[in-house]
């Protein structure tokens, strides 16, 4: 066998430097079976990232119904991978990283792109501001989650629309409506993106999907009954199901703090999401400045 060449011989001595100087452990120094444990959830967030991309390029050439279809099936692939993530065990932040990356391909550029050469194309400057307010709200909704998780949070919910529900609204409309001219002509497009895409950046609290599939109280034979009928119903009249789903899930929030209080006098204090943790903010120091340091030492309580 002969000796590897001077480029084969650098690429097999290339390793990763972890900048805060962890051990890093190349993949080739992983066995087969390890290896391709790790990498199982990836593999779901790339096949989101190629399922957004080809709904991008379906738009432009009017097969809207088709780019819908691959962006609805890059929901799935998104709730995948984190749930074979926490079922293998690896869970990473390179994984968290990548998996944003992807959601900003699919449900950033994606529906943007969607949305505005479906229901906007006579309009060509607020087509482009639609979208960009679109595309903004779910980098912004993403960048925030990355750089905020708090461990003290309730994991059964979101902080502001998650991007792949904001996604479903324009995915289940798509579905439901032949023609994008539905009463005025600016209120339907702005009902359809531009309010999905202001939840994304909202305080609002929206129930995690995870959370929402494991409601203890629902007895196991009426969860699976009403699962086997939505997915019935997806298969017989897919539009008005994506429609009472999507729209559904973005009234949870509204919903859920209306009935609060009735809800916590009839199931208790856990039954509604719990007070938040204000963080530091994401842009400021959270180290005090010396004018803020006086008031709190003059400050006689």
């Amino acid at each position: 066998m002969s000796a590897p060449g001077p480029i084969r011989a650098r690429l097999v001595r290339w390793r990763l430097v972890s900048p805060t100087g962890a051990d890093v452990v190349s993949l080739r120094d992983v066995p087969a079976t390890e290896r391709l444990r790790v990498m199982a959830p990836s593999l779901f967030t790339v096949a989101n990232m190629v399922l957004g991309l080809s709904s991008v390029l379906l738009a432009f050439q009017g097969r809207f119904r088709f780019a819908a279809t691959l962006l609805a099936l890059a929901v799935v692939m998104d709730i995948s991978d984190g749930f074979v993530a926490r079922l293998v065990g690896a869970t990473s932040p390179f994984g968290l990283q990548l998996d944003s990356l992807a959601d900003l391909v699919s449900f950033g550029v994606a529906p943007a792109v969607l949305v505005h050469t479906w229901a906007l194309r006579e309009w060509t400057v607020l087509s482009w501001l639609f979208a960009f307010l679109w595309l903004g709200c779910a980098a912004f909704r993403l960048a925030r989650f990355n750089v905020t998780v708090d461990p003290m949070a309730d994991k059964r919910y979101f902080v502001g629309l998650p991007s792949p529900g904001a996604a479903g609204v324009p995915i289940a409309t798509i579905f439901a409506l032949a023609n994008a001219h539905v009463g005025p002509r600016l209120l339907f497009p702005l009902v359809v993106s531009a309010l999905p895409a202001l939840l994304m950046v909202t305080t609002v609290r929206f129930r995690s999907f995870r959370s929402l599939l494991a409601v203890r109280r629902i007895p196991v034979p009426a969860a699976a009954a009403l699962a086997l009928a939505v997915a019935a119903a997806l298969v017989l009249v897919p539009g008005y199901t994506g429609l009472v789903v999507a729209y559904g899930y973005v009234l949870t929030a509204p919903l859920g703090w209306l009935t609060a209080p009735l809800r916590r006098r009839w199931f208790g204090d856990d039954s509604v999401a719990p007070d938040r943790h204000r963080l530091p903010s994401v842009f400021l120091s959270a180290t005090p400045t010396e004018a803020e340091l006086d008031e709190v030492t003059d400050d006689p309580t």
